[in-house]
């Protein structure tokens, strides 16, 4: 804040007074130039923040809960918010007409959909017996990886991966973190040694009929 009367912008706060108001934070101010020692009045309006509804994702299933957010603040997908139940990922916003978009301005937002990042990932693991598939899902750390040709232990089956689904593409080679995976899918492999063990994360399964 400019002297009005030297144009310097050193000054001494003297008072500060909250004005209420709805939706403006009003901070009304008496400052004192450090230069020329003349007293003035300045104020400080900035709009206040608005409760916007956030519905989290957890897997399975999800939670509602309400975000502070300034109106005029520009939100798109993957960008991450911290709410009162941690740290969540934006995926979609719905607009006060109903519509989803991948971003939007605060104002225009009736509801912030989201999945939580305080959980671990949930991947799932097919395993291919020539046509006969059985199906795993496990919780992992958000921030381990996965890569093609990992020989990991699921259940009673050691297995190779030869492919990797991730939100956006199939991976045949390389690696992709947890957080980003969808599926693997692994050949039953005839070893004894593995990479990893990820039986006691197993959190769904299903056999097929001719391994029962």
């Amino acid at each position: 804040m400019n002297c009005p009367m030297c144009g310097c912008d050193s000054t001494e706060t003297l008072k500060s007074k909250t004005v209420p108001s709805k939706t403006k934070e009003v901070n009304e101010l008496l400052l004192k130039c450090k230069n020329c020692d003349f007293v003035f009045k300045d104020s400080i309006i900035a709009n206040k923040p608005v409760s916007y509804r956030l519905i989290i994702s957890e897997h399975e299933k999800s939670k509602k809960t309400f975000i502070d957010l300034y109106s005029d603040e520009k939100l798109s997908k993957d960008n991450i918010l911290l709410s009162d139940l941690g740290q969540v990922e934006i995926k979609s916003l719905e607009l006060k007409d109903g519509k989803r978009v991948d971003s939007a301005i605060a104002k225009d937002v009736s509801t912030i959909w989201a999945s939580s990042m305080e959980i671990p990932a949930r991947v799932g693991i097919s395993v291919d017996f020539s046509g006969d598939v059985d199906s795993y899902k496990v919780d992992v750390d958000r921030d381990s990886k996965f890569a093609v040709d990992d020989i990991l232990k699921v259940d009673d089956k050691i297995i190779r991966i030869y492919a990797i689904k991730t939100l956006e593409r199939i991976l045949k080679k390389g690696f992709a973190k947890s957080s980003v995976i969808k599926r693997v899918y692994g050949n039953p492999v005839n070893l004894k040694n593995y990479d990893y063990d990820l039986t006691a994360n197993i959190v769904y399964k299903k056999i097929t009929a001719y391994k029962k």
